[in-house]
Protein backbone atom coordinates (compact mmCIF):
# COMPACT_ATOMS: atom_id res chain seq x y z
CA UNK A 1 0.00 0.00 0.00
CA UNK A 2 2.97 2.29 0.90
CA UNK A 3 4.80 1.45 -2.31
CA UNK A 4 1.11 2.43 -4.02
CA UNK A 5 0.51 5.55 -2.40
CA UNK A 6 4.15 6.83 -3.43
CA UNK A 7 4.02 6.07 -6.87
CA UNK A 8 0.78 8.02 -7.06
CA UNK A 9 2.15 11.01 -5.50
CA UNK A 10 4.94 10.55 -8.16
CA UNK A 11 2.30 10.75 -10.81
CA UNK A 12 0.36 13.96 -9.33
CA UNK A 13 3.72 15.44 -9.17
CA UNK A 14 4.86 14.92 -12.41
CA UNK A 15 1.21 15.84 -13.78
CA UNK A 16 1.54 19.62 -11.94
CA UNK A 17 4.71 20.39 -13.37
CA UNK A 18 4.42 22.21 -16.73
CA UNK A 19 7.81 21.80 -18.90
CA UNK A 20 9.62 25.50 -18.70
CA UNK A 21 9.63 25.79 -23.22
CA UNK A 22 5.82 24.89 -23.38
CA UNK A 23 5.02 28.36 -22.42
CA UNK A 24 3.48 29.96 -25.41
CA UNK A 25 4.51 33.47 -26.95
CA UNK A 26 2.49 36.34 -26.66
CA UNK A 27 0.89 37.57 -29.74
CA UNK A 28 2.02 41.01 -29.05
CA UNK A 29 5.58 40.42 -29.20
CA UNK A 30 7.01 40.21 -32.94
CA UNK A 31 10.41 38.55 -33.29
CA UNK A 32 13.14 39.32 -36.12
CA UNK A 33 13.44 36.75 -38.42
CA UNK A 34 15.99 37.31 -41.41
CA UNK A 35 16.06 34.72 -44.44
CA UNK A 36 19.53 33.39 -45.73
CA UNK A 37 21.67 36.00 -47.39
CA UNK A 38 19.98 39.41 -45.84
CA UNK A 39 22.82 41.54 -44.36
CA UNK A 40 21.35 42.81 -40.74
CA UNK A 41 21.73 46.47 -40.04
CA UNK A 42 24.55 46.95 -38.13
CA UNK A 43 26.25 50.13 -35.96
CA UNK A 44 29.09 50.54 -38.71
CA UNK A 45 26.62 51.23 -41.65
CA UNK A 46 25.40 53.89 -39.74
CA UNK A 47 28.47 55.84 -38.96
CA UNK A 48 29.36 55.14 -43.22
CA UNK A 49 25.64 56.80 -44.03
CA UNK A 50 26.13 59.22 -41.54
CA UNK A 51 29.14 61.33 -43.44
CA UNK A 52 27.41 60.66 -46.57
CA UNK A 53 24.29 62.68 -45.82
CA UNK A 54 26.58 65.45 -44.28
CA UNK A 55 28.47 65.83 -47.24
CA UNK A 56 24.78 66.02 -49.80
CA UNK A 57 23.44 68.90 -47.11
CA UNK A 58 26.81 70.61 -47.58
CA UNK A 59 27.29 70.62 -51.39
CA UNK A 60 22.85 71.87 -51.28
CA UNK A 61 24.25 74.39 -48.94
CA UNK A 62 27.24 75.55 -51.14
CA UNK A 63 24.87 75.44 -53.98
CA UNK A 64 22.19 77.64 -52.83
CA UNK A 65 25.00 80.09 -51.00
CA UNK A 66 26.43 80.26 -54.92
CA UNK A 67 22.86 81.25 -55.95
CA UNK A 68 22.32 83.54 -53.37
CA UNK A 69 25.77 85.66 -53.71
CA UNK A 70 25.16 85.76 -57.46
CA UNK A 71 21.68 86.97 -56.81
CA UNK A 72 22.48 88.99 -54.60
CA UNK A 73 25.26 90.90 -56.66
CA UNK A 74 23.39 91.19 -59.42
CA UNK A 75 20.97 93.08 -57.69
CA UNK A 76 23.02 95.80 -56.41
CA UNK A 77 24.13 96.26 -59.32
CA UNK A 78 21.07 96.41 -61.03
CA UNK A 79 20.08 98.98 -58.77
CA UNK A 80 23.05 101.26 -58.94
CA UNK A 81 22.45 101.70 -62.58
CA UNK A 82 19.33 102.95 -61.38
CA UNK A 83 20.83 105.12 -58.93
CA UNK A 84 23.23 106.78 -61.62
CA UNK A 85 19.89 107.09 -63.81
CA UNK A 86 18.81 109.14 -61.33
CA UNK A 87 22.00 111.51 -60.76
CA UNK A 88 21.92 112.15 -64.50
CA UNK A 89 18.26 113.26 -64.31
CA UNK A 90 18.86 115.17 -61.75
CA UNK A 91 21.51 116.78 -63.38
CA UNK A 92 19.81 117.46 -66.54
CA UNK A 93 17.10 118.84 -64.80
CA UNK A 94 18.74 121.67 -62.57
CA UNK A 95 21.14 122.44 -65.65
CA UNK A 96 17.89 123.30 -67.51
CA UNK A 97 15.92 124.65 -64.93
CA UNK A 98 18.65 126.56 -63.79
CA UNK A 99 18.61 125.54 -59.98
CA UNK A 100 21.62 125.85 -58.01
CA UNK A 101 20.25 125.65 -54.63
CA UNK A 102 19.68 122.40 -52.25
CA UNK A 103 22.36 120.63 -54.40
CA UNK A 104 23.08 118.11 -51.76
CA UNK A 105 19.46 117.07 -50.86
CA UNK A 106 18.68 116.49 -54.42
CA UNK A 107 21.55 114.61 -55.37
CA UNK A 108 20.93 111.97 -52.36
CA UNK A 109 17.14 111.46 -52.59
CA UNK A 110 17.70 110.78 -56.86
CA UNK A 111 20.43 108.62 -55.80
CA UNK A 112 18.77 106.38 -53.04
CA UNK A 113 15.20 106.61 -54.01
CA UNK A 114 15.51 104.84 -57.33
CA UNK A 115 18.50 102.27 -55.81
CA UNK A 116 16.01 101.33 -53.29
CA UNK A 117 12.78 101.16 -54.76
CA UNK A 118 14.87 99.13 -57.59
CA UNK A 119 15.91 96.25 -55.22
CA UNK A 120 12.44 96.17 -52.93
CA UNK A 121 10.47 95.71 -56.51
CA UNK A 122 13.07 93.14 -57.57
CA UNK A 123 13.08 90.97 -54.41
CA UNK A 124 9.44 90.96 -54.26
CA UNK A 125 8.48 90.43 -57.88
CA UNK A 126 11.16 88.35 -58.95
CA UNK A 127 13.54 86.76 -56.37
CA UNK A 128 10.21 85.46 -54.18
CA UNK A 129 8.43 84.72 -57.48
CA UNK A 130 11.34 82.33 -58.84
CA UNK A 131 11.81 80.79 -54.94
CA UNK A 132 8.06 79.54 -54.82
CA UNK A 133 8.42 78.35 -58.79
CA UNK A 134 5.35 80.27 -59.97
CA UNK A 135 7.38 82.37 -62.58
CA UNK A 136 8.66 81.47 -66.42
CA UNK A 137 11.84 82.46 -67.91
CA UNK A 138 9.53 84.82 -69.78
CA UNK A 139 8.16 86.45 -67.56
CA UNK A 140 11.25 86.90 -65.62
CA UNK A 141 12.66 88.41 -68.32
CA UNK A 142 9.52 90.86 -68.37
CA UNK A 143 9.36 92.21 -64.79
CA UNK A 144 12.86 92.61 -64.66
CA UNK A 145 12.72 95.06 -67.40
CA UNK A 146 9.52 96.35 -66.56
CA UNK A 147 11.16 96.92 -63.07
CA UNK A 148 14.29 98.74 -65.02
CA UNK A 149 11.97 100.94 -66.61
CA UNK A 150 9.63 101.85 -64.30
CA UNK A 151 12.24 102.55 -60.89
CA UNK A 152 15.62 103.30 -62.77
CA UNK A 153 13.26 105.84 -65.09
CA UNK A 154 10.25 107.25 -65.11
CA UNK A 155 10.23 107.29 -61.41
CA UNK A 156 13.73 109.07 -61.35
CA UNK A 157 12.29 111.78 -63.92
CA UNK A 158 9.10 112.06 -62.09
CA UNK A 159 10.80 112.88 -59.08
CA UNK A 160 13.84 115.09 -60.66
CA UNK A 161 11.11 117.16 -62.25
CA UNK A 162 8.56 117.63 -59.08
CA UNK A 163 12.29 118.71 -56.79
CA UNK A 164 13.81 120.93 -58.96
CA UNK A 165 10.60 122.47 -60.54
CA UNK A 166 9.58 123.37 -57.28
CA UNK A 167 13.00 124.71 -56.08
CA UNK A 168 13.24 127.08 -59.35
CA UNK A 169 9.83 128.20 -58.45
CA UNK A 170 10.91 128.81 -55.37
CA UNK A 171 13.94 130.77 -56.35
CA UNK A 172 12.72 132.42 -59.37
CA UNK A 173 15.53 130.17 -61.46
CA UNK A 174 12.48 130.86 -64.28
CA UNK A 175 9.77 132.70 -65.73
CA UNK A 176 6.81 131.60 -64.09
CA UNK A 177 3.49 129.48 -65.85
CA UNK A 178 0.97 131.21 -66.93
CA UNK A 179 -2.24 130.41 -65.06
CA UNK A 180 -4.34 127.88 -66.17
CA UNK A 181 -1.11 126.14 -68.05
CA UNK A 182 1.43 125.21 -65.57
CA UNK A 183 1.67 121.37 -66.51
CA UNK A 184 2.16 122.48 -70.27
CA UNK A 185 4.18 125.11 -69.89
CA UNK A 186 6.97 122.82 -67.69
CA UNK A 187 6.75 120.66 -70.34
CA UNK A 188 7.58 122.72 -73.02
CA UNK A 189 10.30 123.67 -70.90
CA UNK A 190 11.56 120.50 -70.32
CA UNK A 191 10.88 118.40 -73.39
CA UNK A 192 14.42 118.36 -74.44
CA UNK A 193 15.27 117.15 -71.48
CA UNK A 194 12.76 114.88 -71.19
CA UNK A 195 13.44 112.81 -74.89
CA UNK A 196 17.04 112.85 -73.67
CA UNK A 197 15.38 110.17 -71.23
CA UNK A 198 15.45 107.64 -73.86
CA UNK A 199 19.39 107.10 -73.44
CA UNK A 200 19.02 105.71 -69.59
CA UNK A 201 15.72 104.00 -70.75
CA UNK A 202 17.24 101.64 -73.53
CA UNK A 203 20.17 100.83 -70.93
CA UNK A 204 17.69 100.35 -68.27
CA UNK A 205 15.55 97.73 -70.49
CA UNK A 206 18.93 96.19 -71.51
CA UNK A 207 20.04 95.92 -67.97
CA UNK A 208 16.73 94.16 -66.82
CA UNK A 209 16.69 91.94 -69.99
CA UNK A 210 19.94 90.41 -69.37
CA UNK A 211 19.83 90.32 -65.13
CA UNK A 212 16.53 88.60 -65.33
CA UNK A 213 18.14 85.92 -68.12
CA UNK A 214 21.08 85.68 -65.80
CA UNK A 215 18.68 85.31 -62.65
CA UNK A 216 16.92 83.20 -64.56
CA UNK A 217 19.82 80.81 -65.88
CA UNK A 218 21.65 80.88 -62.12
CA UNK A 219 18.15 79.23 -60.78
CA UNK A 220 17.50 76.52 -63.18
CA UNK A 221 21.47 75.27 -63.05
CA UNK A 222 21.00 75.43 -58.87
CA UNK A 223 17.60 73.55 -58.75
CA UNK A 224 18.95 70.89 -61.46
CA UNK A 225 22.12 70.22 -59.33
CA UNK A 226 20.23 69.82 -56.23
CA UNK A 227 17.52 67.37 -58.37
CA UNK A 228 20.44 65.53 -59.15
CA UNK A 229 22.32 65.14 -56.44
CA UNK A 230 19.57 63.43 -54.60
Amino acid sequence: MAALGREAGDDVRVAGVAPVGAAEVPKDIKIPTYTHGQSRPSLGDAKLRKPVVIEIIEKKMECLREEKTLNIHGTLTFGTTAAFSGMLTNFIFRHRLKVTHDVLKTYASLTALPFLSTIVSYKLLVTDALCSGNISQENCVLRSSLIGIACGVLYPTALAFSKNGRLAFKYHTVPLPPKGRVLLYWLLLCHTEIKAMVIPLILQTTFGIYHGLQHYAIFESTLEKTVHED
